[in-house]
């Protein structure tokens, strides 16, 4: 039975509190599971009035007893606790030294009154311990009248009990009780009239108006606080007057303690001793609230119960609020949560973190729904902050992978729309659409009830990636394309404008304006339709097509610059076709008829307007002199000068002495007129021999040909050979 009831002392009698006993105390009576379900009743009263005796057998405590005949011990030393037995729900009974002073002297009350004062703020019931009434039954058959009969009962309850029941008063008024406690006074039959045996009205009078008037009497005479003047005895107690045979009569003590003890079974429902829950301090925070209203007493500091509701709950709630913590930082499931997350998206990844977390937050609601309401509200929002905060970089890597599936998915489905020829601008928009609401879905997927956090900023990331991969795709097919239409251009105007340049005559430069033209509108028209489905503004479109006429362009004028490298060849390769083959492009026979310094000037002239024409860049179709001052200059006698200005510039001293042709701009320029005179020089002299060699064998072939003597030979002949001739005929 001892140790089911686990009785502990509490405080010793040096105002020691028992911290470790008490935590040992709870643990084993199990008292945090109760929540408030449970009950705390005090036993107080004068030094030998039975008070641990009464408490062990009402409520199988098993307090240590008196001995009868050590008048001078005191029962109780300091403040026990035990569980009462056998009641439901949880009762604690605990034991308070004697009220009276007696025992440690008039002298030395502090502690009495600070164990009073400790039991009014931790107990719901409070058990007023009182001798007996034999006094009170001799008042009660005077002959004097009621006024009178009720004044003797005071002074007689004065003497007997107002001392313990003055120092309750006293520091009940010290801090302010939130509920109603109640004082069950029992006193102890030791008249020679058992009680049960007198008239019930007298019995009534004694319980119901002697006695409370007596109460309200001392409740009126307490010396009180401001706050306090007008206060009433019952506007902070309910009592009950018990009145029990005395312990000599055994039986009937022990049948009166079993009809009490009933009563206390379920005596915090409605309508039971403590049925008032206004303020009552979680089980699992009694220790703690417990401890602290010691200190507080015994420091001698002022009491304030709502305050220390209030610093209780917040302690005990944050002792919750870490324990969840901790739970939810080592729980099983979030950690495999978390490292799966870690290597790629989850699937109900919000539901089961949501669960996760719920769960350690219901738990914390069950343990610490009793505490205060404005304590445990802020203690649940710090620890479900602090928990977001802990699993919110696991989310965050979540939302990246949910981010990536959704990009990835967006290259995937773009690259098969554009295999499929789909238009590349419906492509994108469909494609980021489908993306974006991949990763919308994600998001909620991955959503938790507890929190409502903002995934736009993902979100904008992702379409920023969209976009940017749309575009680099846009600029790729963009390119690719422009390239492909460039690599046409460029087929289609090499060969045709090499031939023309190498092939140059006067034309030459308006056949390959046409030609550019021609080719490169071609293009355009065909880039412009292949551009459409990309639905691009019309400055990029513009700045695209101008792009391919640039390139058009720079394609002939890089083709015209190589050429201008390889003039010299091609100067001698018009050279020698002029002055080899004929009109019919048959070879050329050097016969003495054929006038070879006529085909001489005829071949440096074709040479020479070669040389003009590969001398500048002409398609802007702008006007030049170039042929003329090359003729003018290095043609002597070719080209005859008639106008006024041909003359100016035949009379000049040099026309050639410079780095620029009149009217051409430098970027225009293939060759300058010095390397034009260079040119030509060092083509005269490649040339030089041709044209001897040609003339060398023209004098071969009429000496050949000229096979008879001369005429005067041919005379001597006939003159000196007739007579040999007539004497042959002879």
């Amino acid at each position: 039975m001892e140790e089911d009831c686990c009785a502990t002392q509490l405080i010793y009698g040096d105002g020691e509190f028992n911290a470790d006993g008490l935590d040992r105390f709870v643990k084993e009576v199990k008292l945090a599971e109760c929540g408030v379900s449970y009950g705390v009743v005090a036993i107080v009263g004068p030094r030998s009035s039975g008070k641990s005796t009464l408490q062990d057998h009402l409520f199988n405590s098993k307090f240590r007893e008196m001995n009868a005949n050590s008048v001078r011990s005191q029962t109780t030393k300091g403040i026990w606790i035990a569980k009462c037995v056998g009641i439901e729900p949880c009762t604690i009974a605990m034991d308070l030294e004697s009220t009276d002073g007696s025992e440690r002297g008039q002298d030395d009350t502090a502690f009495e009154k600070q164990s009073a004062l400790f039991a009014l703020a931790v107990s719901d019931i409070v058990l007023i311990n009182i001798k007996g009434y034999s006094n009170y039954a001799l008042i009660i058959n005077a002959p004097q009248p009621q006024l009178m009969r009720q004044e003797m009962f005071k002074r007689s309850l004065d003497e007997q009990d107002k001392p313990f029941l003055e120092t309750f008063f006293q520091v009940m008024m010290s801090f302010g009780i939130p509920r109603k406690t109640m004082f069950m006074f029992v006193i102890h039959d030791n008249s020679k009239t058992p009680f049960q045996h007198w008239h019930p009205g007298l019995r009534k009078f004694i319980l119901n108006v002697l006695f409370s008037k007596a109460l309200e009497e001392i409740w009126n005479g307490v010396p009180k606080p401001q706050a306090y003047k007008s206060t009433r005895f019952s506007d902070f107690f309910s009592e009950e007057v018990v009145v029990m045979p005395s312990y000599e009569e055994k039986e009937k003590f022990k049948e009166e303690v079993a009809q009490l003890r009933q009563r206390f079974s379920h005596s915090i429902s409605p309508g039971g001793f403590a049925g008032d829950r206004r303020g009552v301090v979680p089980a699992s925070g009694f220790s703690f609230s417990a401890q602290q209203i010691w200190k507080v007493i015994k420091d001698n500091k002022d009491l304030d119960l709502h305050a220390h509701k209030v610093m209780v709950a917040t302690v005990r709630c944050e002792e919750i609020a870490n324990q969840k913590f901790n739970k939810l930082i080592n729980d099983g499931g979030w950690l495999a949560l978390k490292e799966a997350v870690q290597t790629g998206p989850v699937q109900g990844f919000g539901k089961r973190l949501s669960s996760i977390v719920g769960t350690y937050l219901s738990e914390y609601d069950i343990e610490a729904i009793y505490f205060d309401e404005g304590a445990r509200n802020s203690k649940r929002q710090l620890l479900e902050s602090k928990a977001l905060d802990f699993v919110y970089p696991t989310y965050t890597t979540m939302l990246g992978h949910v981010r990536s599936k959704a990009l990835e998915d967006f290259k995937v489905r773009l690259e098969e729309s554009l295999n499929k020829r789909e238009g590349f601008t419906s492509s994108v928009r469909t494609c980021t659409q489908s993306s974006m609401l991949e990763f919308d879905e994600g998001c909620a997927d991955a959503a938790i009830q507890q929190a409502n956090w903002d995934s736009s900023r993902v979100r904008k990331k992702l379409q920023r990636d969209i976009d940017a991969y749309a575009s680099s795709v846009c600029s790729a097919k963009l390119s690719k394309l422009n390239g492909n239409y460039e690599k046409q251009l460029s087929a289609s105007l090499t060969g045709p404008v090499e031939a023309l340049l190498e092939t140059s005559g006067k034309d030459t430069w308006a056949s390959i304006r046409k030609l550019l033209n021609r080719e490169t509108e071609f293009t355009i028209s065909k880039f412009s339709a292949a551009v459409a489905d990309f639905e691009l503004d019309k400055e990029t479109i513009a700045q695209l097509l101008q792009h391919l006429r640039d390139y058009s362009r720079n394609v002939v004028e890089k083709i015209a610059r190589e050429e201008a490298t390889k003039i010299m060849i091609h100067m001698k390769d018009r050279f020698f076709t002029v002055f080899n083959y004929n009109s019919d492009s048959m070879p050329r026979v050097w016969t003495e008829k054929v006038d070879i310094r006529s085909i001489t000037k005829d071949a440096r002239s074709a040479s020479m307007k070669l040389l003009a024409v590969m001398a500048a860049i002409r398609l802007d179709e702008k006007p030049d002199n170039i042929e003329k001052v090359l003729f003018s200059t290095l043609m002597d006698g070719i080209v005859s000068v008639s106008s006024s200005q041909d003359r100016r510039i035949g009379a000049s001293a040099d026309p050639l002495a410079s780095s620029t042709w009149e009217e051409v701009s430098l970027e225009n320029t293939l060759i300058t007129p010095v390397q034009c005179k260079s040119l030509w020089v060092e083509f005269k002299t490649e040339t030089e021999y041709s044209v001897i060699e040609a003339i060398s064998v023209q004098e071969a072939y009429k000496r050949s040909n000229n096979w008879l003597p001369p005429p005067w030979a041919i005379m001597v002949m006939v003159v000196h050979g007739f007579n040999q001739f007539m004497l042959l005929l002879k």
